[in-house]
């Protein structure tokens, strides 16, 4: 299932399940049946596989000939960000050439990384399809981004095995972490990455049944129409299965937490001369499968 989080004339956000260029109200559409289904994505995570199972035999009757109220047209609706995750947590220089053009322009270390490379992100950093990334030139001017996946956990993940981590994942998404290259403090990541706006997610949460295997996934980045980033997830250093062993070693993952699993090169700070976003500029994040995340850049002052 395609699933989204979507308004419809500034109303209270409803969770949608995706079809074609149809969105479907599965709380609406459960009712309709004598049944229930949460209305917002983070209780559908939390109600695990009964809900999930529920709402795919529901769409399997068919949803073309659904009455208004149950049934959208994609174009009149409004996209959020899916959910609010309990925690972001990111992952940094998890693909080689990435390790090696911020050891370059970051002053990171060159050697790759023996573990991986942990840090999070505020719920409050959230933002969702077509909504702004704020450029505060108060605070920066190295205003950059990455294209990443992200996990989307389903089940709660306590020291598990890399054999069992697939087990924990609900589906998977599209964060782009922005990042204020210049507000690093003494080597700590929060204040550049943690900003309000710098994880802008979405557009859907594709489950993990119709993801055949999410390393094998294309992803780009484009800024006002130019490709910066160019990738493949099968160069992460390391792959999903570790980064939730990981993880889960020593902190609890929950249903509806998020995991970004690391950016590829061709960054902005990485290019020659360095290039960074500035107000105006239209940010677009591709990953196979789940579509592009598209987030304008506006003057926050």
């Amino acid at each position: 299932m395609r699933l989204v989080t979507y308004t419809v004339d500034d109303t209270s956000a409803r969770l949608g399940a995706q079809l074609d260029d149809h969105v479907i109200d599965l709380a609406a559409l459960a009712a309709r049946h004598g049944t229930e289904l949460p209305h917002d994505l983070l209780s559908f995570v939390q109600a695990g596989p009964a809900a999930q199972e529920t709402a795919q035999r529901l769409l399997a009757g068919g949803g073309t000939t659904l009455p208004t109220g149950i049934r959208h047209r994609l174009g009149d609706v409004s996209l959020r960000a899916p959910l609010r995750p309990g925690k972001i947590i990111g992952v940094g220089l998890n693909y080689v050439e990435h390790v090696e053009e911020s050891s370059r322009s970051l002053d990171t270390d060159k050697e790759l990384p023996p573990r991986p490379v942990l840090f999070s992100k505020p719920a409050t950093a959230v933002t969702g399809p077509g909504q702004p990334i704020l450029h505060n030139a108060d605070l920066t001017a190295q205003l950059d981004w990455e294209c990443e996946l992200a996990v989307v956990i389903g089940r709660t993940a306590c020291r598990v095995s890399e054999q069992d981590a697939y087990d924990h994942v609900f589906g998977y998404s599209i964060v782009n972490d922005i990042s204020a290259r210049d507000q690093r403090r003494s080597g700590q990541w929060f204040f550049s990455k943690g900003q309000d706006s710098y994880a802008p997610f979405g557009p859907a949460v594709v489950t993990a049944d119709d993801i055949a295997d999410p390393m094998t996934l294309d992803l780009s980045l484009r800024v006002n129409g130019v490709t910066k980033q160019k990738s493949n997830t099968r160069h992460m250093l390391f792959p999903i299965a570790r980064l939730i062993a990981d993880i889960s070693s020593g902190v609890t993952l929950e249903p509806g937490d998020v995991i970004a699993t690391g950016s590829p090169s061709g960054v902005g700070a990485g290019m020659v001369p360095p290039e960074f976003l500035t107000p105006g500029d239209i940010v677009e994040a591709t990953v196979e499968g789940i579509g592009t995340l598209t987030n304008p850049v506006v003057d926050a002052r």
